[in-house]
């Protein structure tokens, strides 16, 4: 078996991730939160802008940044673009289908974990999708249950995503659960990376695929993109105020008070 070196840039891309996951997590709790005080399209807009800040940048570009530091000694690394692609697509469409059940009803824990587990079983997909789009000189194979631990990480991981998005409302929450979602996408990916091993397989011909360097300009380039694009949005749209009870009903001015019986002094005559 080949040697893997998770961490072959050092601390950087374990560090990177972690703050990709944070910001992407941070601006689709941002989004979800702005989505409770609206209506219709609206509302539509901005759970769709959440899932693809949570899934795109959140978990796709997470998985990507950390797999910067992957690297296998005795063969070099490439990556297949349209897996690659395909992968941020799967990322958005179940983390968007998982916040539709999910706020289907709020308040019932089965429906969030329906949700958790629709979510989850995606990263997951997402994520040995990616890992498919490798290219190397050798073969992948993966240990199962390590493989099922990593999708049961990644049901956990994306239900605390779920209830955060759908739950928290103030800024210092929302913080509080970017950061903590960011411990768990990470998790999930290094968790996820351990199932992995190679054999290698000396070939003569050319690996098809894009290189890191290749591969991180674009990544960097397209998450600048979302990333600024979203933080526009977010800024430009004023936060929805929740009307204080009762704000809306007419206010009756107050009732004139009752008149108290008048007395008539007689005034005798003469005076």
């Amino acid at each position: 078996m080949a040697h893997i070196d998770q961490f072959s840039a050092g601390p950087v891309t374990p560090i990177a991730a972690y703050l990709v996951a944070c910001v992407g997590s941070a601006l689709g709790l941002v989004c979800t939160t702005r989505a409770h005080g609206a209506h219709g399209w609206a509302r539509r807009r901005w759970f769709a802008l959440g899932a693809f800040a949570i899934g795109g940048t959140g978990i796709w570009a997470t998985h990507f940044v950390a797999m910067l530091g992957f690297a296998v000694v005795g063969t070099p690394i490439r990556y297949d673009v349209a897996l690659t692609l395909a992968g941020l697509v799967v990322a958005v469409a179940v983390v968007g289908a998982g916040l539709s059940i999910a706020a289907r009803d709020t308040g019932r824990p089965l429906v969030l974990a329906a949700g958790g587990t629709v979510t989850g079983c995606g990263i997951a997909t997402m994520h040995y999708m990616g890992m498919a789009a490798l290219r190397m000189r050798g073969h992948a194979s993966y240990a199962p249950g390590t493989v099922a631990l990593s999708v049961m990480v990644a049901v956990v991981a994306a239900t605390i995503a779920l209830y955060a998005a759908l739950n928290v409302r103030s800024l210092g929450s929302i913080a509080g659960a970017a950061l903590a979602m960011g411990v768990a996408v990470g998790g999930m990916h290094y968790m996820g990376m351990t199932a992995i091993s190679v054999r290698l397989a000396p070939a003569d011909a050319p690996l098809t695929g894009a290189d890191s360097p290749h591969l991180l300009l674009p990544l960097v380039i397209g998450l600048t993109v979302c990333t600024v694009t979203a933080l526009f949005l977010v800024g430009w749209h004023p936060a929805p105020v929740e009307d204080d009870e009762g704000e809306d009903e007419a206010v009756e001015p107050p009732a004139p008070e009752a008149a108290g019986p008048v007395t008539i002094e007689r005034i005798p005559a003469g005076e």
